[in-house]
């Protein structure tokens, strides 16, 4: 089975590719039986330096003899960077036949391309004890990845001017920024890195 026709049939399920809302992730991972409630997650949400910061904390982890999952976006080479289980990359194979069943599951509904990778990702590591660490993607109070209810901690990094085209004219201010990446954090442990100001 060819892994790039089905992700090219998933960037067609939704007309848009960004649609910020949380329904639908909401309700495929409820037919999913939500399996992000499953989850040990740390989110790591911000602007710049939410790679380097999940890689750090891989390494203080595995130092630690933790195992981790990590959730990250975009991919650089192939998509299954995104999707990484006890420190390995998901293969071609298996990640066919997640986002397979996954899309069997989501029966059609619109969904855009970054809802079901996320919903896909939680399903795969539902059955793991490990530790997830999660890049939020666009902001994050609309972000698919903002559908966990529990979370080790909230890793917040350097907070810069990102994606202001999704802000309104009047409302693309630092400050509005910090708002949409923090206002709807969990409550856990929120570590945030040094700011620039």
């Amino acid at each position: 089975m060819n892994l790039q026709k089905i992700l090219n049939r998933l960037q067609k399920l939704h007309p848009k590719e960004i649609d910020l809302s949380l329904s639908r992730v909401q309700n495929l991972c409820k037919k999913l039986d939500n399996p992000q409630e499953k989850l040990k997650c740390i989110s790591i949400v911000g602007t710049n330096g939410k790679y380097s910061t999940i890689q750090a904390i891989r390494a203080i982890l595995k130092e630690a003899n933790i195992n981790v999952n990590i959730y990250s976006s975009p991919h650089i080479q192939k998509i299954n960077e995104r999707f990484v289980y006890n420190d390995e990359e998901i293969s071609d194979e298996n990640l066919a036949k997640l986002l397979i069943e996954v899309e069997e599951i989501n029966n059609g509904e619109p969904i855009t391309y970054f809802e079901i990778l996320t919903a896909a990702y939680f399903y795969y590591a539902k059955n793991s004890s490990n530790i997830n660490l999660i890049e939020s993607g666009l902001f994050h109070r609309f972000d698919a990845t903002n559908i966990i209810k529990e979370n080790l901690a909230s890793i917040v990094t350097a907070i810069g001017f990102d994606h202001l085209d999704w802000l309104p004219e009047n409302e693309q201010t630092i400050e509005k920024i910090v708002f949409e990446k923090t206002s709807s954090l969990l409550n856990s442990k929120i570590i945030i890195s040094n700011q620039n100001s």
